[in-house]
């Protein structure tokens, strides 16, 4: 057998948990429940802010089957962060489990279990609960300094300095300059500036949230949950119950997406306090309406921007100032607000001076959180827009004034030093870049110079071509860490124990495929056990496009020392030099090249046959790196326009992709193909929308419009041949990079096919043709 026979990177394996998914084999949290596990649900607020006078629950507590309900008298009140973040959290402890107030419409009241759901929705409405109804802020521009204040209690605290300022309704605040934006712009031959605003967007993860929990023999608190961060949430759901960790484990089965929804502990603490106050499993999943109003939203923006420029298109200034909406409480609050700046404005880094600041307020909406694109989706569609306005009074290709200031290889950015997440002070260096290639590509693949950028097909129908560029990021530096274990078993293949969370993204099998490569053994050759708190070494789970990466280099320096282990075992065994003795191909060769042994036998040998030398070969790694190189991207479309009703249509979406190392070339593809589509729902359809009372009015698949495949014309994913040094064989993340253009591509091509810049999304019919119309097209 020759190397080239067990290659195992860049090739297109399928999932290895694909076979089961496809024939229905139980593996999600809800098919894993206990039959006899107390069912939970809650009762929710259905004013937008308020007190509770009263909860009066007895004639609920008279129903056949109820087992108990809790109420905010009945739990401890400890404030805590929902975020599956780092600790110390970088989101303000806002939350209780359960309060004396509400903050808006979906906010938990009280805890309901019992035999089954018919009871439970029986006590849930006989429950009587009697409101002091409060003002409500429901206008996030109207936020600070509001007479209203979301969050007057005294007992909640930020965990560092984050400009928490609750009675001012400030969840965070920030601000940085590097030289002096006003003198430079002052000084530009060009200046650009506009507003943009970016709209709140459901997740729409086809598995709700669910968990369940248990008690083990030993007493402990066993939660079985689809969460995208295990460790995380032991950590948090300790801190919400005053809970020895070690008293705790969290397990992850398979998740139906998650998309950021699901690094937050939404409905675990329920069901836990359900089984300590019973004893009993207890298991709880939300419906569908309850995901929409009572989970968590994309950050609403607004963004505004200034650009200054010299005539012959070199970008001197770049001013962002942002002011974003995180809902009832703050979690992720600062996190995405950072990402807005520290993911966009490297992308332009010859400028002269760069501000970015601004403020995240507290609203009685549908609290914000983590999302695919975690604010640099909002940021990008600001600044991208920015850029081609910029190219549209300069005269100038867009694409061209892109090349001309766009960061390149062997280039670093004050801002990464500056706003780079955990490495303040650390520069980093670009290594990989292929943006000039990603560019060309897209042009190409688009036919940006064979055909007109605007053409009329029909009466009243305009096509149009619009484009721009995204960088992303491949974990957090010094803050994400990734841990791996490999174990020989007998027979010669290897167990891996992996923290990372494998969230419907095929990460299980990039990961074994890192090992197989690296040991030269075929990927079914490892059996990867996942996710498991008691079982499982640390790893931080699923977010901020850190697996592959992050998680990917700790395998791999797993298996390098499994190879080190291997040759050194072997050469004890058969009194040889370790430098000696080669492994490949599943066999071990001493330097004549003469097979020794084999991994097979080998295997069987140090278990059961080496008498006083028999031991268990076991190798661990664990990564946290000092960078986070970014992939990039460069995304170009061509839309139909009817400028009859405003409606926009995706004629074809291009993605050029510099993501590294694609391990698994179809599961990237995918990956970015989704991407694609929740960024295109985002530019022309989703829209969370509110009473005027607060109340959500789009908390249904009827009312809430994502994309479908159909909905979509041609898109065309490829990727640059890279390779970045400090990832794993050569890989970057892909994950969240092709969410980041089609809102501002979108909107550029809109603005070629009719010099009307729309600033707010989505591009929704009305909204566009009341553009139109206002200027009198």
């Amino acid at each position: 057998m020759n190397k080239e026979s067990i290659h195992s990177v860049n090739i297109s394996i399928p999932k290895i948990d694909g076979t089961g998914l496809v024939l229905g084999r139980p593996a999600y949290t809800e098919d894993l429940a206990p039959q006899d596990a107390l069912v939970v649900r809650l009762l929710r607020s259905s004013h937008a802010h308020a007190r509770i006078l009263s909860i009066d629950t007895s004639a609920a507590l008279q129903i056949e089957g109820i087992a108990c309900i809790l109420t905010w008298k009945d739990v401890k009140r400890i404030a805590y962060t929902r975020a599956g973040q780092g600790h110390p959290e970088p989101s303000p402890h806002d939350k209780f489990i359960l309060d004396e107030y509400v903050r808006y419409v979906g906010d938990e009241v009280a805890i309901v279990a019992g035999r089954d759901l018919a009871c439970v929705n029986w006590a849930l409405s006989l429950i009587k609960v009697e409101y002091e109804v409060l003002p409500a802020v429901l206008d996030f521009e109207q936020a600070v300094d509001n007479p209203a204040v979301v969050h007057p209690e005294s007992d909640i605290h930020e965990m560092f300095p984050i400009g928490f300022e609750p009675k001012r309704n400030i969840a965070a605040a920030y601000s940085m300059e590097v030289g002096n934006v006003a003198q430079v712009l002052e000084d530009c031959d060009v200046v650009v500036e506009g507003t943009w605003y970016t709209q709140a967007q459901n997740h729409v993860a086809m598995e709700a949230h669910t968990a369940f929990t248990y008690l083990d023999l030993h007493g402990r608190l066993n939660v079985v949950s689809s969460t995208q961060n295990p460790f995380h949430t032991r950590r948090l759901l300790g801190q919400a119950l005053a809970m020895p960790l070690r008293n705790i484990r969290v397990q992850k089965p398979r998740i139906g997406g998650g998309f950021g929804t699901k690094q937050t502990i939404h409905v675990e603490p329920y069901a836990a306090l359900v089984t300590l106050a019973t004893g009993k499993p207890a298991k709880i999943t939300l419906t569908r309406k309850e995901v929409f109003e009572a989970t968590f939203t994309r950050h609403q923006m607004r963004l505004k921007v200034r650009l200054g420029a010299a005539k012959d298109g070199r970008l001197r200034a770049i001013d962002m100032q942002v002011l974003s909406n995180t809902g009832a409480y703050g979690e992720h609050a600062l996190t995405v607000f950072m990402v807005g700046g520290s993911k966009t404005l490297p992308l332009y880094n010859k400028v002269e001076a760069v501000a970015y600041g601004g403020q995240v307020v507290y609203t009685n909406q549908v609290s914000a959180g983590a999302f695919r694109g975690y604010g640099a989706v909002q940021g990008n569609f600001a600044l991208e827009s920015a850029m081609d306005e910029l190219a549209h009074r300069l005269g100038m290709s867009p694409i061209e004034l892109r090349r001309r200031n766009m960061i390149g290889e062997g280039q670093t950015s004050e801002v990464f030093r500056i706003m780079g997440e955990g490495s303040e002070g650390v520069e980093m260096t670009i290594e990989s870049c292929k943006l000039e290639y990603c560019i060309q590509r897209g042009k190409e693949l688009i036919r940006w110079d064979q055909e007109p950028l605007v053409r009329q097909v029909a009466p009243g129908r305009i096509r149009a071509k619009g484009m721009a560029i995204a960088m992303q990021g491949s974990g957090i530096p010094l803050i994400d860490m990734g841990s791996a274990n490999l174990e020989l078993q007998d027979d010669g293949f290897f167990k891996l124990h992996i923290g990372a969370t494998d969230l419907g993204t095929g990460s299980d099998t990039i990961l074994a495929q890192i090992a197989a490569e690296e040991l030269g053994v075929p990927v079914e050759d490892i059996v990867v056990y996942a996710s498991d708190t008691d079982h499982t070494p640390y790893d931080v789970g699923a977010y901020a496009s850190s697996t592959t990466y992050v998680s990917g280099n700790a395998v791999l320096q797993a298996a390098q020392r499994m190879k080190q282990a291997l040759r050194e075992a072997v050469a004890e065994t058969y009194k040889l030099r370790a430098e000696s003795v080669q492994f490949r191909d599943g066999q071990f060769y001493d330097e004549q090249g003469k097979v020794i042994t084999s991994l097979k036998q080998f295997s069987f040998d140090t278990l059961y046959h080496n008498g006083a030398s028999m031991k268990t070969i076991a190798t661990t790694g664990s990564y946290s790196g000092e960078k986070s190189p970014p992939p990039y991207m460069a995304g170009f479309v061509e839309i139909e326009l009817d400028t009859e009703t405003g409606k926009i249509d995706v004629i074809e979406y291009v993605a050029v992709v510099d993501c590294g190392t694609t391990i698994n070339p179809n599961l990237a593809r995918i990956q970015v193909e989704g991407g694609l589509l929740q960024g295109i729902g985002m530019a022309l359809c989703e829209d969370v929308q509110y009473s005027e009372g607060g109340h959500l009015l789009t908390n249904s698949l009827l009312h809430y419009k994502v994309p479908g495949r159909e909905d979509v014309g041609r898109l065309t994913v490829e990727f640059a041949e890279s390779y970045e040094p400090s990832g794993p064989f050569g890989a970057k993340s892909v994950a969240e990079i092709g969410i980041d253009t089609p809102p501002a591509a979108i909107a550029n091509a809109l603005r070629n096919a009719t010099g009307v810049r729309v600033y707010e999304l989505p591009l929704m019919p009305p909204r566009v043709l009341k553009a139109l119309r206002a200027a009198g097209k």
